[in-house]
């Protein structure tokens, strides 16, 4: 090659070269501004919705004979040190809530019974600002004497108390609206946001009044076991102590969600927020402003999660669904519509998966409505038709059994199979052990040690009452049909067992 083409090869080298670097200098020169400028602006939003949050202080006085004895005085000789000083403490003994000061400087009543006030901060916002409705969490106002709105203008109200849902976390206050100028916000579609959208959270962290936060939807639906309904919004806007009640605002300026919790070592904020969706708060927010409680449907079943080996044991292809353990006394399916045993696959159109989609949908069904049902009965899918009760908190469990009257003394059957020592359950065994009457089986006297019902956790005094669906009486017949499924090649045989009040759930034994 020439001299002359190597120094024109260079020289067109040189020029690519520059141009690159021109080329990478010019676009990183373009970029540079917008990650300086940084997301755009939330100020206008915030400055409409800042007058629409508001702080929530309460008050609640502790009675001190709840809590202990009075100290006694110590016997100090004249001239000790700090005499003076303990004999003005314990002279104040019993004369109400100590020296001004001690509690916010207000005294506790008179009359020796050492009590206190506590307070306690919170946030709140405005839905109807004619009518003066402020929603907040139920946490915040729970067990207040005195609830007191401050407003961002530093106009302070009186509150009462509309409703509050401790299932929920969710209560609803009212103020005199003709005595100051409210701001309201309005809910919006939580069911619409997604994850990664901006959310602005307002509230009262640690007592410091209107404080702005802005993050992003981290997560949806999330479940942090506070309660029945958990179908939290998780978001990374900073949420303290004190946000609680607080809302957090889409981009629109509609209230999504009502922060509740956090999970922080500290105390603080590390990313880790939960805000109620206002798809469920919405409407029990109408319900407490219109009854003053929540009112839930009721299905009137208990109910447990499909693990993989009962899927297997009842030949289902896969787990979706909620197999129902129990039918409780006096609820809305009592008529035979749904029995223990029972898969519901879908509710009223919609699928069921686990156990709290069930009860999310009949919670928040209106009570009396009728819904449609399809169940797998026996590997049979049929479609059934329930009226809903109301829940109330005395439903969640049966009444307890009376015990069985006296009757002639019977020797029991006991045979052993599977690890398990099992006995028909006579007249006097079910008097014995206090079975209530309508609990019908066989009962486990003794589990072995390393058996395949000891690594089930099957304890004594369990009471066996179906077997693959089917009914057993006596241990003969539980022999049986053991028999019968590992002839059939099953390698898991599905139980109904009972506690002797009569509480019903579903496990898999190990056969092979």
């Amino acid at each position: 090659m020439s001299v002359v083409l190597k120094k024109t090869i260079l020289a067109r080298l040189v020029v690519v070269a520059g141009l690159s670097a021109l080329m990478v200098t010019t676009s990183m020169t373009s970029v540079t501004p917008a990650y300086a400028n940084g997301p755009a602006s939330v100020a206008d939003l915030a400055a409409g919705l800042l007058d629409a949050v508001v702080n929530i202080s309460t008050s609640q006085t502790i009675d001190g004979q709840d809590g202990g004895e009075l100290v006694p005085v110590p016997d100090m000789p004249d001239g000790a040190p700090f005499k003076d000083l303990f004999d003005e403490f314990f002279k104040n003994q019993g004369k109400g809530g100590g020296n001004k000061g001690n509690n916010g400087g207000t005294d506790g009543a008179e009359g020796g019974n050492n009590s206190h006030t506590v307070q306690s901060l919170g946030s709140g916002f405005v839905i109807d600002a004619a009518e003066g409705i402020i929603v907040t969490n139920n946490h915040v106002i729970a067990d207040a004497d005195e609830i007191t709105i401050n407003f961002t203008d530093g106009k302070k109200l009186k509150a009462t108390l509309v409703g509050k849902d401790a299932k929920t976390d969710l209560a609803v206050l009212k103020v005199d609206a003709s005595k100051h100028k409210l701001t309201a916000v309005k809910f919006g579609d939580s069911d619409k946001a997604r994850i990664g959208d901006w959310v602005m959270a307002i509230g009262n962290p640690f007592g410091l009044g209107g404080t702005v936060t802005v993050g992003i939807i981290s997560a949806r639906n999330r479940n942090i076991q506070s309660g029945p309904y958990d179908r939290f919004i998780q978001t990374d806007a900073a949420i303290n102590k004190g946000n609680s009640g607080g809302p957090l605002f889409n981009m629109d300026g509609d209230v999504i969600g009502i922060n509740s919790a956090i999970i922080s070592p500290s105390g603080g904020s590390i990313g880790l927020g939960f805000s109620i969706p206002s798809e469920l708060a919405s409407g029990v927010v109408d319900q407490l402003r219109k009854y003053g409680e929540a009112r839930r449907g009721w299905l009137g079943v208990r109910i447990q999660p499909i693990t993989d080996d009962i899927a297997e044991s009842m030949g289902m292809p896969n787990s979706d669904g909620v197999l129902i353990a129990g039918v409780i006394k006096g609820g809305p399916v009592t008529d035979g519509a749904l029995i223990a045993g029972d898969v519901i696959k879908s509710f009223d159109g919609k699928p069921v998966k686990e156990p709290r989609d069930l009860t999310r949908m009949v919670g928040d069904a209106g009570v009396g409505k009728v819904v449609d049902l399809v169940v797998l009965r026996k590997g049979v899918e049929q479609t059934v038709k329930v009226t809903l009760g109301q829940l109330e908190d005395g439903d969640l469990t049966a009444p307890k059994d009376k015990p069985a009257p006296e009757k002639p003394v019977e020797k029991p059957v006991e045979l052993k199979t599977l690890g398990m020592t099992l006995a028909d359950i006579t007249p006097d065994l079910r008097k014995q052990m206090g079975i209530a009457d309508d609990v019908k089986g066989i009962l486990i006297t003794t589990v072995e040690p390393n058996s395949a019902a000891a690594e089930k956790r099957i304890e004594a005094g369990v009471v066996i009452t179906e077997v693959a669906q089917e009914a057993v009486t006596t241990a003969q017949d539980f022999v049986a049909r053991i028999a019968k499924l590992k002839s059939e090649g099953r390698k898991n045989a599905l139980l109904m067992v009972s506690t002797k009040t009569g509480e019903l759930s579903f496990l898999t034994l190990r056969i092979e």
